[in-house]
């Protein structure tokens, strides 16, 4: 070996070869010490049968797979159908101790479909009792740490669990980090590293970056805590019959003044109102729909007399209103309500009950958690998605040696998912066309759309807009047409008087003259797609109206 180094670099001089070898030896050495601190490492280059096994318990239906991770050609462990539950388990050839020296659990996730409602943590079992088998695995097994990401509802955390036996009641306790980081929402490889320290202290990293640190004996950073409270309330205290909590009471000498009316209501018509001028008592708010036409396939004796839709009535567009004039409601100035007694001081209030305080029988003292070893690596989840794909489990005795598998394992694949992330965002937003500062223009114009105001004008304006979006390079003029729209209206509150409605399908037309028309948007079906549930909405929280064409006596 050194005879092959020094023909290597046969130009340097003799003291320089010396120095050179003693770094290419020391290198050599920090690589073997590293891979010597490794305890479990497991790649997934290779199927995972022969050497992990699948649960046979009935539960779980999940099937494994030894596939490719998306874009790449690294293997993983996926889980590969919706909606199932999974358990798999790895026997360590020796059970690992915990409790002493610096113990780094590491692994990788992708969430290739995303994750909306499921697990993707692993268990790092304790040893099982006489007679257990792999093949039994399932969620009764015994763990002594759980770690990972956890995604269901309000549930989003990557969960680190110390399940830890209380030494005076026997009973094993789980003990959850409180305040956990929570899950990455991509759909990139990410690394998980729960870091445990000699001095109590544990670290979640995510990406090799540290998200939460905590101590295993502070109350402030698990719960329960690990150790119990000296004193508990006695279970058998009660709180006396007289013992009165109330700090406030109503005043038993107040008397309901005579002026006081309970039955006056709340609203009252405003006397002082007046019809507007130009109202349409006899205008009805819809008419029949003047353009509708029977259809040809309409069959009297069968579908029943045929009824043209409702559509809304021109002539109250220009007028204040139309159909029965009614005053409209204004706050009853004689209004009370429900009398009550005003609250005073309790003369017999005592302050809150609490039960006295007895020594915990279950307290106990430690300098050091009491870690049960590792003797397997489980994955027993429950997930609504497939897709998720699990590699590069590490167990190791050195945070330098986790890091340089993060490195060279992790890395590598992240930086170019990440890349091929950010172009097909770049190609999406290309092919947009509308820009963003049209998009945010369009939902502006869309609010000033929804405005109670401008309602016998929002089919027409939500019609410029949706032109708009087809054709951008209309956007100024469609622009123009609703400011005309406001200012009609604007002028008409003002003055009182009857401006002539606004033709803006005209106005919109004239402002875009020269424009080309055949430009369309990718977006338009999304938007189409979006005000059609918003019509939908609309239409769900007005009064029904009859069904175009139904039967009379439907």
């Amino acid at each position: 070996m050194m005879m092959e180094l020094r023909w290597r670099i046969p130009q340097l001089p003799a003291v320089e070869q010396c120095i050179a070898v003693l770094l290419i030896a020391s290198f050599a050495f920090q690589i073997c010490a590293s891979a010597s601190d490794v305890i479990y490492y497991e790649p997934f280059d290779e199927s995972f049968e022969g050497r992990w096994v699948v649960s046979q318990k009935d539960d779980y239906k999940g099937v494994w797979k030894h596939s490719k991770s998306e874009g790449h050609d690294d293997y993983g462990l996926l889980v590969s159908e919706k909606a199932r539950k999974y358990a798999i388990v790895k026997e360590l050839d020796q059970a690992l101790s915990l409790k002493d020296g610096t113990i780094v659990l590491q692994f990788e996730v992708r969430l290739q479909d995303g994750l909306e409602c499921g697990g993707a943590y692993l268990k790092y079992l304790r040893p099982q009792e006489a007679g257990w088998q792999p093949k039994e695995f399932d969620s009764s097994s015994s763990y002594s740490i759980m770690f990972g990401p956890d995604k269901c509802g309000s549930t989003n955390k990557v969960h680190f669990i110390l399940k830890h036996k209380n030494p005076k009641s026997g009973d094993y306790v789980e003990h959850h980090l409180k305040y956990p980081p929570s899950v990455p929402s991509d759909k990139l490889s990410h690394v998980y590293s729960a870091i445990l320290r000699p001095d109590n202290e544990v670290s979640i990293l995510i990406d090799g970056e540290e998200k939460k640190k905590g101590n295993f004996l502070s109350g402030d950073d698990f719960e329960p805590p690990l150790i119990p409270a000296k004193t508990i309330p006695d279970p058998d205290d009660k709180k006396p019959e007289d013992w009165d909590e109330r700090a406030k009471i109503p005043d038993p000498e107040a008397v309901k003044p005579d002026d006081w009316d309970e039955d006056a209501p709340m609203e009252i018509e405003d006397e002082e109102a007046v019809k507007p001028e130009g109202w349409l008592d006899d205008e009805p708010e819809e008419i029949d729909d003047p353009e509708a036409a029977k259809p040809e396939d309409w069959d009297d004796e069968e579908d029943g007399e045929w009824e043209a839709p409702k559509t809304d009535n021109p002539k109250c567009e220009v007028a204040p209103g139309c159909g029965v004039w009614k005053r409209p409601m204004k706050r009853n100035p004689a209004y009370k309500g429900k009398w009550h007694a005003p609250l005073i001081d309790n003369p017999n209030y005592k302050g809150i009950w609490k039960p006295q305080e007895i020594p915990n029988p279950d307290y106990f003292e430690l300098e050091k958690p009491d870690f049960e070893p590792i003797a397997a690596i489980g994955i027993e989840i429950w997930t609504m998605q497939d897709g998720i794909l699990f590699d590069n489990i590490l167990i190791t005795g050195d945070e330098k040696s986790a890091e340089s598998y993060r490195l060279t394992a992790w890395k590598p694949k992240f930086e170019d998912e990440k890349e091929k992330q950010k172009a097909e965002e770049a190609a999406a937003s290309l092919s947009d066309g509308l820009s963003d500062f049209q998009k945010k223009v369009f939902d502006f114009l869309y609010k000033i759309g929804d405005i109670p105001l401008l309602d016998a004008y929002k089919p027409k304006i939500i019609d410029l807009i949706e032109k708009g979006e087809k054709q951008p390079n209309i956007t100024i003029g469609i622009i123009v047409s609703i400011v005309l729209v406001i200012l009609t209206v604007f002028f008409r509150l003002l003055f009182g008087g009857k401006k002539p409605a606004v033709n803006v399908s005209e106005t919109s037309t004239d402002a875009s003259a020269g424009t080309s028309t055949n430009q369309e948007s990718i977006g338009e079906k999304e938007r189409e797609e979006e005000v059609e549930n918003e019509n939908e909405n609309d239409a769900a929280a007005a009064p029904p109206r009859r069904r175009p064409g139904t039967r009379r006596d439907q």
